[in-house]
């Protein structure tokens, strides 16, 4: 288990079965979900969410990494995810997740950064991938400040209740990562 990732305004931890009030708080907003196959979530839904997280931090070997975002006074403010594809490629996947009276303060990036590093340094991953929705201009600018590399595009990859999503791949190779600056940017 992992006890707790922080930086000076944030901390990724753990989830706890409670969080799902939190969750629920950002996940049933239409706004928040609108480049999401999930959602506006119900009650049982962000309590599933939870519940789900619980039991996949248990599975041997673990590829999911599920970490409540909190503020350093502890209130729950997002998610952020980094789940194994390939052990045997080094590969994982991100995402994360700002209730939005937090946007526009630079807190998803620090979530992505703190994602990368926890990918490459401990997990020992060579490559970590992301997927937006090409019209989210908020997350595509979230992963390019972490360094990230957009590779193409994915066409009619996920269906979203308003029709099918077009989605933008980026990643970043292990030894482009330099703490959240590529290449010294």
């Amino acid at each position: 288990m992992i006890r707790r990732i922080l930086t000076d305004r944030l901390i990724l931890r753990e989830f706890k079965v409670g969080d799902w009030q939190a969750v629920h708080a950002y996940a049933s907003d239409e706004e928040v979900c609108r480049y999401q196959p999930w959602g506006p979530n119900t009650i049982a839904e962000s309590r599933g969410f939870v519940r789900q997280v619980l039991m996949d931090r248990d599975k041997e070997p673990r590829t999911r990494f599920a970490f409540a975002v909190t503020t350093r006074s502890e209130k729950m403010i997002g998610a952020g995810e980094l789940n194994i594809r390939s052990f045997s490629h080094h590969t994982a996947e991100i995402g994360y997740v700002i209730h939005p009276d937090y946007w526009g303060q630079g807190l998803a990036t620090e979530v992505g950064e703190l994602l990368l590093g926890f990918g490459f340094k401990r997990m020992n991953m060579h490559r970590v991938y992301a997927t937006c929705d090409v019209r989210n201009t908020g997350s595509r600018k979230v992963l390019e400040r972490i360094g990230m590399t957009q590779e193409g595009k994915l066409r009619d990859h996920l269906l979203l209740r308003d029709g099918w999503r077009d989605s933008y791949v980026y990643s970043v190779l292990e030894h482009e990562w330099n703490g959240g600056r590529k290449n010294g940017h």
